[in-house]
């Protein structure tokens, strides 16, 4: 037994034993000096091991591998616990993008010392691509969609997740878009650092450039003592600028010689402050309009807005519905701790035929209202708030037979003249029209989705 144990420890056959996993992996000292490089850890990041044994991790791979995600810096240790994982992209020697699984592990002697850190790595950016491409992802980084331009959206959050670019998020109010943000942040080289939302709506004029950018002692009636901004808050980190077309003119001209210089001053100081800090805004409104009306500045906004993401509204991506109606019932049961009813095949009828003004953020709500109003184990039409069931007709039944009507999908196919004639009949009511096709209201609306020119119809009827 002897004898085995120690051929198992050899260090050849251990090295060995690390170059048959199918799993990245790397370990290094506590002062960052790199012991072990497999061969999938050469696969994925391009690297190999002669040019990474015996040197200091961050010299090898730098951001965002060694950035702000680093698990254990020397300067300022963030390892606390003695496991952690994360999603991560990395940039390989040859410039390539990877999208990682990492998962980060202590090593603890018997004595309890801190001996390193083993990092175990398992390279998804294939099977990523792969379910983008079939359009199977339901969710990635905290959102949830199945629809086309909800993939599309995925595939731009890991894309600029790997630079340090500003970005400006569009959409409607309750469309997600500080959720958005956060999953470029969580997934970014910055990621390890703070997220700091500012709803720069909600901000007094008059104390807005204090909050953003701090300020110093005696700065003004009763600034007693120096006090740090957002900015300085979200040092190695994002600052999420909401409704950024808010900002008083004056803090725009200093938010864009930031963006310029990197650098900023406190109010009533003269003393240059650096921070390491990723942009990202958001904001409801057009913000080209705001520039053309002058509320919002040209050069500002070329600076804000070089990787533009749009999300749209949930009335152009019903089919989600059901994925997020589940999502938020789910939430609710893990929230509180208890069991949470079933929405009805009648319930989510009315989910999919209403228009959704607050979108994904009203949906949230209603599933909440829901939950509470709920007496069974289903969520029924009655349970459901007033403004879904008002001015809808529940109890609609198709009659017998119209005048020139569709016969019934066969197999749950749809074609173009069935699904014209019974949008036509049912006033545009998709609802109404999935019955009188035969169908699932999800069947019409993917069809719909499918046939852009039938879907604009419907959308006018």
């Amino acid at each position: 037994m002897t004898d085995l144990t120690q051929t198992m420890i050899d260090p050849d056959n251990l090295s060995l034993i690390l170059d048959n996993l199918k799993l990245g992996i790397i370990a290094h000292t506590p002062d960052r000096i790199i012991t072990a490089f497999n061969k999938e850890a050469e696969r994925i990041t391009g690297y190999f091991k002669n040019e990474v044994i015996g040197k200091d991790c961050h010299d090898v791979f730098q951001a965002p591998f060694c950035g702000g995600k680093c698990s254990f810096c020397a300067d300022s240790p963030k390892f606390s616990g003695r496991e952690k994982e994360y999603p991560l992209n990395i940039i390989t020697k040859d410039g390539a993008s990877r999208q990682l699984e990492m998962s980060v592990t202590a090593i603890i002697s018997s004595d309890n010392v801190f001996k390193g850190v083993l990092a175990a790595f398992k390279d998804v950016t294939e099977s990523f691509k792969l379910s983008l491409k079939a359009e199977k992802l339901s969710s990635f980084a905290g959102i949830i969609g199945k629809e086309k331009i909800m993939q599309d959206i995925f595939q731009q959050i890991e894309d600029v997740a790997l630079y340090s670019y500003p970005v400006h998020i569009s959409g409607d109010t309750g469309t997600g878009k500080e959720r958005v943000a956060y999953a470029i942040h969580d997934i970014s080289a910055y990621g390890n650092g703070a997220f700091v939302p500012v709803n720069c709506g909600a901000l007094p004029e008059g104390i807005v450039e204090s909050e953003l950018f701090g300020h110093v002692k005696g700065a003004f009636s009763g600034a007693v003592k120096e006090r740090k901004g957002r900015f300085e808050l979200a040092h190695k980190g994002t600052l999420f600028l909401d409704e950024v077309v808010d900002l008083p003119l004056k803090t725009q001209v200093k938010l864009l010689r930031f963006l310029q210089e990197g650098t900023f001053e406190k109010v009533g100081g003269e003393k240059k402050v650096s921070v390491d800090v990723r942009i990202i805004s958001a904001c409801n409104k057009d913000l080209k309009e705001a520039v053309k009306t002058g509320k919002f500045r040209e050069d500002l906004f070329y600076r804000l807005n070089v990787i533009p993401i749009h999300l749209p509204p949930l009335r152009h991506r019903k089919n989600d519905i059901p994925l997020l109606a589940e999502h938020f019932l789910k939430e609710a049961g893990r929230e509180n701790n208890t069991p949470v009813p079933e929405l009805s095949p009648e319930g989510l009828d009315l989910l999919l035929d209403y228009h959704w003004p607050g979108n994904v953020r009203e949906l949230k709500n209603v599933i909440q209202f829901s939950i509470v109003r709920s007496r069974g184990k289903k969520i029924m039409p009655a349970d459901l708030p007033m403004e879904l069931t008002q001015n809808t007709d529940i109890n609609f039944k198709p009659p017998r037979s119209y005048p020139e009507d569709p016969s019934p999908a066969t197999k749950g196919k749809l074609d173009m003249a069935s699904v014209k004639i019974a949008l036509e009949k049912t006033g545009g009511n998709k609802s109404k029209a999935a019955r009188v096709l035969g169908v699932g209201r999800a069947t019409l609306y993917r069809f719909l989705d499918q046939n852009e020119t039938i879907k604009d119809y419907a959308d006018q009827l």
